[in-house]
């Protein structure tokens, strides 16, 4: 059975968007995701905290490709290969969970 995509739009300390997304994300509900992206960035770069994310195929990595320009991810270590195998991690700058700690930027080069 798959989880439900959740979107929760807030932010940050620092005055940055935020974009929460939970669930798996397909081609079922892309376009959600692209709604939400497009509403955000309005506003200027984005934080995607993709750490609740179960599945991501390649539906929700087109989306996430066509703002790379824009957003910062925050990525668990189920998804790591997905956006270093697609390339996202090359355009994107992408943010590890590590345990007992925050978000660290990862920037290769």
């Amino acid at each position: 059975m798959t989880t439900p995509l959740t979107l929760a739009a807030s932010t940050g300390p620092d005055g940055t968007p935020v974009l929460a997304v939970t669930g798996e994300i397909d081609m079922s509900n892309a376009h959600a995701l692209e709604e939400a992206l497009t509403r955000s960035t309005n506003a200027g770069p984005v934080l995607v905290d993709l750490s609740a994310v179960e599945y991501l195929d390649s539906a929700g990595l087109t989306v996430l490709f066509t703002h790379a320009s824009r957003i910062r991810l925050v990525a668990n270590p189920l998804l790591e290969p997905v956006l270093t195998i697609s390339g996202l991690a090359e355009v994107a700058i992408v943010e590890e969970i590590t345990p007992d700690a925050e978000p660290s930027s990862r920037e290769d080069g």
